[in-house]
């Protein structure tokens, strides 16, 4: 993906395709808009929506000649076309997630929150998290990125660079052995494809949910309250205390 909006202006024909007919067949002076991702708008000189649009389709193709411009997306059987007559413009322009701003990159720039990552604006850097995360105030005494907050058992912390600190030691730091399986043995907490809490005796295994310990459930394994309500670890048990 690159990271460049590219944006063509002209007096363009515009038809757009669905299951081999055409659904609209427009003329006019446009902006064109072609994102990153490949999305297209085009846009006319009416309101917020676009006049016609692909949404991340699996085709782009951009050809130009002595007359102007043509773009062909395509995804399935969607289909648009956007051929200039007369061309007023192109250029391309830096682009980036837009979100909260969360704190300061190493490279000074201004990290953002785009959902389920922390991205860099100035340098592009990119850092997966949880979506139930908070980013905090505080910086890594390390390596100077914001901390994370999470609930797995309870609330933990890590940096935001997983390479740094991971949120599986701080969360096996605090709650390895916490807990106790229904065969009496400690779970250990293991971290592969998410974290587990795992019995080496009896070989149970769990996943852990997004939520914080609260008391036991009536079959001897922890109870947790989360987003969702109160639950098992257990997700099979079906009780509740």
């Amino acid at each position: 993906m690159q990271d460049a909006i590219r944006v063509l202006a002209g007096e363009c024909a515009v038809r757009y395709e669905a299951d081999g007919r055409t659904e609209r067949d427009l003329r006019g002076d446009v902006v064109v808009v072609v994102k990153p991702d490949d999305t297209v708008l085009v846009h006319d000189a009416d309101g917020y929506q676009p006049a016609a649009w692909l949404t991340r389709p699996g085709v782009v193709r951009y050809t130009r000649d002595a007359r102007g411009f043509r773009i062909d997306a395509a995804d399935g059987d969607e289909r648009l076309v956007v051929e200039s007559a007369t061309e007023h413009g192109d250029a391309h322009y830096p682009a980036s997630p837009a979100g909260p701003p969360v704190g300061a990159c190493d490279c000074e720039g201004t990290l953002v929150r785009d959902g389920g990552r922390v991205v860099c604006v100035d340098c592009r850097e990119s850092f997966a998290i949880p979506r139930d995360a908070a980013v905090l105030d505080d910086a890594c005494p390390d390596c100077g990125l914001p901390r994370i907050r999470v609930e797995r058992g309870g609330e933990v912390t890590a940096c935001l660079d997983r390479d740094c600190e991971p949120i599986a030691d701080a969360v096996r730091e605090r709650f390895d052995g916490a807990w106790t399986c229904r065969c009496g043995a400690p779970l250990a907490i293991e971290a592969d494809r998410g974290l587990h809490a795992a019995c080496a005796d009896c070989g149970d295994r769990f996943r852990l949910p997004r939520g914080s310990v609260a008391d036991a459930c009536d079959c001897g394994l922890p109870a947790f309250e989360t987003r969702q309500g109160r639950r098992c670890l257990d997700d099979d048990c079906g009780q509740t205390g």
